[in-house]
């Protein structure tokens, strides 16, 4: 058991003061406002609950920066995806846990204390198959577990190069599976998590370009129960190739075929009319966002207020990993709205609310539906998943309350956070992931030789 005193703290039914939390087997056994520090107690000046990241490629980690020198033509998704291939098809499974590890050590020290892990990487460099279907499963599972971090991991299924089942493209010879191959992956997947504490599973159809619809209706059992995430609709030929294929938009078509509900994610669902919007806000699916890869790959920009308007929820992802950090997203989420429509604090929720709050708060609800969590927070029952922060900080000094949730994520930039508790592991102090120095020194290794 551990007792920890915060002077400030976030909790489900809003700030308290003088909050002592006590935590047991890794989990928050008592929560206590206006209560005076005891001797024996940890104290700390602001405390907030980690947030997830719902949708993340580690892999790409590693080739962060790699994709931004002009080729001869248009640059788009489309070419930055053939540098990804290219990198991806270069990875050995250690290489793949190195990579990991750094990136898992990363998102803790900005404030991620889960991770929703859209798991592609299956087979060896040829693409043939492991011995074990899950050995880059296993990669992700090692990773997690030594940097702290919770799991979610979502294999995900891959069989096609677009719309109607065409071939797949010879980069994409890693991810491909059959459905049969693919249950096998997901019940070695299973064994693979099986002993991570706070780990859990579901399933990723990558997108209806790479899943006929006879496949999708095939694998959904296989989550039995849990999370299932899509790509949906992040670039315009997307939406114009299932329009050919189908007569109908990606986020349209699985609205009217796929079973949709508060299991489901649609990560990026960008390019949508205001019809999709309102229909798919009713279904209880999470808009999976990854704002700043949105930014980065040219994707366009989420509807996001009027989603919200219409009573939907969403979350926010690392993705391609390009920048990694609770701030940079929220903050991009909100300015990418500002820009859209030339005006500030556009997803505060109404007068009188703060924008840093209400995208905390959001961020914090919607991550967990979508990676199936039905406790967080600082409550009891919910894993020990706890951010401090440093009221030092010049961006937080002399803030109290949402100032300070708005200090951070849009001022603060780096340092703002001191410590990370991680199922009750504190695993960040003084900023820096106690393996901060190994995963990098790992990590560039792997990649000077990847890159070479």
């Amino acid at each position: 058991m551990s007792r920890l005193h915060f002077a400030s703290a976030l909790l489900p039914s809003g700030w308290a003061n003088d909050v002592q939390v006590v935590i047991t087997a890794g989990a928050i056994a008592a929560v206590t406002p206006d209560v005076a520090p005891a001797a024996a107690d940890e104290r700390h000046a602001v405390a907030l609950p980690g947030l997830s990241s719902l949708h993340s490629h580690a892999f790409q980690r590693g080739m962060a920066g790699l994709a931004e020198l002009r080729g001869d033509r248009a640059d788009t998704f489309w070419t930055w995806r053939e540098t990804m291939y290219r990198f991806a098809l270069t990875m050995t499974p250690e290489d793949v846990a190195d990579v990991a590890t750094l990136l898992y050590v990363e998102m803790l020290e900005q404030g991620f204390t889960r991770v929703g892990e859209f798991h592609y990487l299956h087979h060896d460099r040829d693409g043939s198959h492991y011995a074990d279907p899950a050995e880059m499963a296993a990669r992700i599972a090692q990773a997690a577990g030594a940097s702290g971090i919770a799991l979610t991991l979502l294999p995900s299924f891959y069989a096609h190069g677009s719309f109607g089942g065409a071939a797949p493209h010879a980069g994409q010879r890693r991810f491909i599976c059959s459905v049969d191959q693919f249950a096998r992956l997901m019940a070695a997947s299973r064994k693979a998590i099986a002993t991570l504490p706070g780990a859990n599973i579901g399933i990723a159809p990558h997108s209806l370009r790479a899943v006929a619809p006879d496949e999708l209706r095939a694998i959904i059992p296989l989550a039995e129960g849990g999370p299932v995430h899509i790509h949906a609709a992040e670039q315009v030929k997307e939406v114009e190739d299932c329009l050919a294929w189908s007569g109908r938009r990606p986020v349209q078509w699985l609205l009217e075929h796929a079973p949709l509900d508060q299991r489901w994610c649609l990560i990026h669902a960008t390019h949508t009319t205001d019809d999709e919007v309102s229909a798919f806000a009713k279904t209880g699916a999470v808009a999976g966002l990854c704002p700043v890869t949105e930014a980065s790959l040219g994707d366009g920009i989420f509807p996001a207020r009027e989603f919200l308007d219409a009573g939907g929820r969403f979350g926010v992802g690392t993705d391609s990993n390009v920048l990694v950090g609770v701030t940079d997203e929220l903050r991009q989420l909100e300015y990418g709205q500002r820009l859209k429509h030339r005006a500030r604090n556009v997803l505060s929720g109404g007068a009188g609310r703060s924008t840093g709050r209400t995208l905390f708060d959001d961020a914090l609800a919607g991550g967990a539906r979508a990676l199936a969590q039905p406790t967080v927070g600082l409550t009891p029952g919910a894993r020990a998943d706890i951010v401090t922060l440093d009221a030092t900080h010049p961006s937080l000094a002399g803030r109290a309350r949402d100032a300070i949730i708005d200090g951070w994520i849009f001022a603060a930039g780096n340092g703002a956070i001191d410590c990370v508790w991680a199922g009750g592991d504190k695993v960040v102090e003084g900023g820096q992931h106690k393996l901060r120095r190994s995963a990098r020194e790992r990590f560039n290794a792997a990649v000077r030789r990847l890159v070479a």
